[in-house]
């Protein structure tokens, strides 16, 4: 029954009066100072994706031509700059920039030698690399000579696969992986440059129909032979786990653009001794859990304790509550009203828990649980992944005080950086560190607690050693999956999937040495401004989030006044020490 709101003692129009916690202070909002190379970052940011619009079809010598221009002739200009007249969040957009453009050189020479070991495979590349271009330019194609070249790249297929028939010939599972996925790709555009033609033309369409079918024919048929024949991917099962090793200088590369001081070798170092601290806390924990030094076992045996089939998304909602109180009732961070009510919960599907077993997050929080499509093993094992004490350490990273609040913050703060630095260093590192943040603090109350972050500390320290020797060509994808199985403890089905996630081209090389190293550099960079007394623990992580992702070296120098920046700065804060 309506009731109107004077006879509950409520006066008309107060409810639409009530403020709203989420609205912000809008007059300390206009006043925020920004950087004087926002404009500079937005408008690299625009040309460049605009150009890789453009120039899309990856390896052409076009887009490289048009690429390597465009990156030479930006930081010609930006060295034109005055760095010693800018300000300091300027002269960080100035290095984050440079940084970007040296980076992307790079990248353009790695694919050059990418084509290169893959030309045997794609003979018929070059040819439509030309074909492609020219329908980019509006050049309309002469009929016949445009059924000749279709014509002459099946034959160069039909000859390259002969060829493949002498063992000596045949390519590496790395080269054959890569170029079937090249293959995919050039279909595509293929596809796309048929469909621009094709019954538009009547001249043109009479002329290719017929070569067009055979030629995209013998594409996906050589896309095939390279998957099954070659790689030793079968229908109807898992995918093998091959990745793309980028070798010794392709990982110099990359940590010089994450400005990391230290060589691999020395990360898996740093690596094995952090593992060693964790392994001797986990034999700590199994004492107190009645283990001895057996840590495995009282691994195992927490894993025993999980949400029973259908209640995981209750453990769930309970889990990040209480992280939530907990960072607020200790002052450690702040959390916008609006961060704290718009976050969600979505079931993963099956067939994406062999590739990530564990939760994901974000705004959404994705939860991996048994289904009724999977075998009672593998239920057992989903249940066992994500039991109670890991899931604690894991809501945790997936949403506040970890990504969620990070990508709220990111979305609303020094937005230009976005799609400049992508880098895993500060998004992986900055959940990660509140892992070993909330150990130090003692958020872990018991044993199987402390096992069940403890875990995901080994894993982290593991992903960094496996993930290097993989890339320097040192072990192998089943040699990663015994390891994490081994060192870890995890179920198989988990490693395996951790180690397909981590090689099938959807991350970056050093991403997942980036969580712990991330982690490890806000540690440092903690211990010196806030166990010096300089900053408290919320005024820490709050500028934190505000910079932006952004190597955390660049992070230490906004933070830190310090800190000396120079225009060709080179990375040298030795964090590990």
């Amino acid at each position: 029954m309506w009731v109107p709101l004077m006879l509950l003692g409520v006066p008309r129009g107060a409810l639409s009066q009530q403020p709203d916690a989420t609205v912000p202070d809008l007059a300390a909002l206009a006043l925020r100072p920004t950087s004087e190379l926002r404009g500079v970052v937005e408008r690299w940011s625009a040309d460049h994706g605009a150009l890789q619009r453009r120039y899309s079809v990856e390896y052409s010598p076009e887009r490289n031509a048009r690429l390597r221009t465009f990156h030479s002739a930006w930081h010609e200009q930006l060295r034109a700059l005055p760095f010693e007249r800018l300000s300091r969040d300027a002269q960080v957009d100035y290095l984050l920039l440079a940084s970007r453009l040296q980076h992307e050189l790079a990248d353009l020479d790695r694919n050059q030698q990418l084509i290169r070991e893959m030309s045997p495979l794609l003979p018929f590349a070059d040819t439509l690399f030309a074909m492609l271009e020219d329908r980019r330019q509006l050049i309309r194609p002469e009929p016949s000579h445009a059924a000749r070249r279709i014509a002459a790249m099946q034959v160069a297929l039909d000859a390259a696969k002969l060829r493949m028939g002498e063992v000596s010939n045949r390519p590496s599972r790395v080269i054959a992986l890569r170029a079937a996925e090249t293959m995919a790709d050039l279909r595509r555009h293929y596809q796309a440059w048929q469909r621009f033609h094709m019954g538009y033309d009547p001249a043109i369409t009479w002329r290719i129909a017929e070569p067009t079918k055979r030629f995209d024919a013998a594409m996906e048929s050589w896309q095939k032979y390279l998957r099954e024949q070659i790689v030793g991917q079968k229908e109807g099962q898992d995918e093998p786990i091959v990745g793309d090793p980028i070798g010794a200088a392709g990982l110099a590369a990359d940590l010089r653009h994450e400005m990391i001081p230290y060589t691999p070798a020395e990360l898996i170092a740093i690596a094995e001794r952090e593992y060693a601290f964790l392994e001797s806390e986990a034999r700590r924990a199994s004492r107190e859990m009645g283990f001895g030094d057996d840590w495995k076992a009282a691994m195992e045996r927490s894993k025993d304790d999980h949400a029973e089939v259908g209640h995981q998304t209750e453990t769930v909602r309970d889990l990040a509550r209480e992280a939530i109180r907990y960072v607020e009732e200790n002052n450690l961070v702040t959390v916008p009203p609006l961060a704290r009510e718009i976050w969600r919960m979505e079931m993963m599907p099956a067939a994406q828990q062999k590739v990530s077993p564990f939760f994901l997050g974000g705004e959404v929080i994705q939860v991996a649980s048994p289904t009724d499509g999977m075998s009672e093993p593998e239920k057992l094992m989903a249940l066992r992944a994500n039991n109670l004490y890991g899931s604690r350490a894991t809501v945790q990273h997936e949403l506040i005080p970890g990504h969620h609040l990070q990508g709220f913050a990111a979305a609303r703060s020094n937005t230009h950086r976005g799609a400049l630095t992508r880098t895993p260093f500060y998004v992986e590192g900055w959940a990660l560190w509140w892992e070993l943040f909330l150990w130090d603090r003692g958020f872990a109350r018991t044993p199987q607690e402390r096992m069940g972050m403890l875990f995901w500390r080994m894993h982290r320290a593991a992903r960094i050693i496996f993930s290097l020797r993989f890339h320097l060509g040192e072990w192998t994808p089943e040699e990663a999956i015994d390891f994490l199985v081994d060192k870890v403890g995890h179920e198989r089905a988990s490693a395996t999937g951790e180690v397909r996630r981590s090689f099938n081209g959807s991350y970056s090389p050093l991403y997942q040495a980036g969580y712990l190293l991330g982690g490890m550099q806000l540690r440092a960079l903690h211990r010196d401004l806030v166990s010096s007394g300089r900053m408290t623990d919320r005024a820490f992580h709050d500028a934190v989030l505000e910079t932006g992702a952004m190597p955390i070296e660049m992070v230490r120098a906004l933070l830190d006044p310090s800190v000396p920046l120079r225009r060709d700065h080179a990375p040298s804060w030795r964090f590990a020490n």
